[in-house]
């Protein structure tokens, strides 16, 4: 998981990172907040990528040992 404490969690993570993206798109930004916010989005999308990654690997412990349920992949779903 991110070490970034600012990270709550995936969504707020997705949130923060397409606030942003508005942000640069308007381009009425000066250079150097600019500069700043893509940093941010930058540590957003490692901890995004980074937890889906770790979601994929539950997903495939549970599919090896053929004990993914129903209830279960919704779970880890709702926990990204």
């Amino acid at each position: 998981m991110s070490t970034d404490p600012t990270v709550k969690d995936f969504e707020a993570a997705i949130a923060e990172l397409e606030s942003i993206v508005k942000k640069l798109e308007e381009g009425d930004l000066p250079l150097e907040t600019s500069l700043q916010l893509y940093e941010r989005g930058v540590q957003l999308s490692r901890f995004c990528h980074s937890r889906l990654e770790e979601a994929e690997r539950r997903i495939e412990v549970l599919n090896e040992r053929g004990q993914l349920t129903r209830s279960e992949h919704l779970k880890l779903e709702s926990d990204q």
